[in-house]
């Protein structure tokens, strides 16, 4: 059975920074991209960003691009989104997702879901 347990959410202020976790469990962690996805309240869930299976390759969406960094320890099972500069609008519960490829942006890519950690930016 595949777990995707995510961690490291909260309550920060704007222009904060959080690191979220993400562990695997049940699939070969290696062969699979991996990202974030996130659903801010009463908003359809969006693409954040995702990273290749051997870690050389990674996607942003535009409004993270620059803020945002995922990475992964293949041998910890392990993705990783660390957050700078935090704002309002990237309030939203944060999924970690596994899928086949890197740069595909759609839910439907994406085999397996965690079940989200709740990130609230204060202004």
């Amino acid at each position: 059975q595949v777990q995707l347990v995510e961690s490291g959410g909260g309550l920060v202020q704007a222009g904060g920074s959080l690191r979220l976790s993400c562990v695997a469990s049940g699939l070969t962690f290696r062969l699979h991209a991996m990202g974030w996805f996130r659903q801010a309240p009463g908003k359809e869930r969006e693409y954040v960003t995702s990273v290749s299976a051997n870690g050389r390759s990674t996607d942003y969406e535009d409004s993270v691009k620059d803020r945002f960094t995922i990475s992964r320890d293949n041998a910890k099972n392990t993705v990783y989104l660390e957050m700078n500069n935090l704002q309002p609008e990237d309030t939203a519960i944060y999924y970690c997702v596994a899928g086949r490829l890197v740069y595909l942006r759609a839910p439907v890519d994406y085999d397996y879901w965690g079940q989200g950690t709740q990130v609230t930016v204060s202004s």
